[in-house]
């Protein structure tokens, strides 16, 4: 248990040395989103190959759509990176999302409590309580400094970006207990697979920056 959170901190270190090379470095970031969509990708075949093993159209339909989204997500992410004020909402938005995965695992570690859905037995409501607070204080805090100005909305658009963090979370979550998977893969010490880090940001990041549009 100690062992696995050592790990734990050690990569989330990597990782967010990662994103903030991103944030400063466009190449970077288009070289990191290939790389991720890739491996997310072969991932997620990995699962729906276990699910449906004598399927070959549910199979193709799942695994198609899931290539597109992927393909969607990451152009747009890095098209709207070439400007700088849209740069600055995305990473927002991306901390916003990491910040709603480490406090559910925080507060669901430390509270513990009633389950939140059979589908992921490890999540709990303290932990999904938790992701909502952690989220919306930081998406409050970078905002008002980046704006210099507070306004009562913007802590909707930290809470919607949280709770579609935790239904991708959830998503995913389904199909690794229909493939019989505790994790998407191995590849991050600590957390499992790609897809395991970012099954709530490929939901979160969309529907935040949509309603951030909406709500502006």
């Amino acid at each position: 248990m100690i062992s696995n959170l050592k790990k734990r901190i050690y990569t989330s270190i990597i990782l967010i040395f990662i994103v903030l090379t991103m944030l400063i470095n466009n190449y970077v970031l288009g070289y990191f989103l290939i790389v991720v969509s890739i491996l997310s990708l072969l991932e997620y075949v990995q699962m729906t190959m276990k699910i449906y093993v004598n399927e070959k159209i549910k199979f193709i339909t799942f695994n198609s759509i899931f290539a597109l989204y992927v393909f969607i997500f990451s152009s747009a992410f890095l098209m709207f990176s070439n400007f700088f004020h849209f740069k600055i909402l995305l990473f927002i938005l991306l901390f916003t999302c990491i910040a709603s995965d480490v406090g559910g695992f925080v507060f669901g570690k430390f509270f513990k409590g009633p389950k939140l859905s059979k589908i992921s037995p490890n999540k709990t409501i303290a932990g999904s309580v938790g992701s909502i607070l952690l989220s919306s204080i930081t998406f409050i805090v970078l905002v008002s400094y980046f704006t210099k100005n507070f306004e009562l909305k913007i802590l909707s658009i930290g809470i919607i970006t949280s709770v579609s963090c935790q239904i991708g979370d959830l998503f995913f979550s389904y199909f690794k207990r229909k493939s019989k998977l505790k994790d998407t893969g191995n590849l991050l010490p600590g957390h499992g697979g790609i897809l395991d880090r970012i099954d709530g940001i490929l939901l979160g990041m969309p529907i935040g920056f949509i309603t951030l549009l909406l709500v502006y």
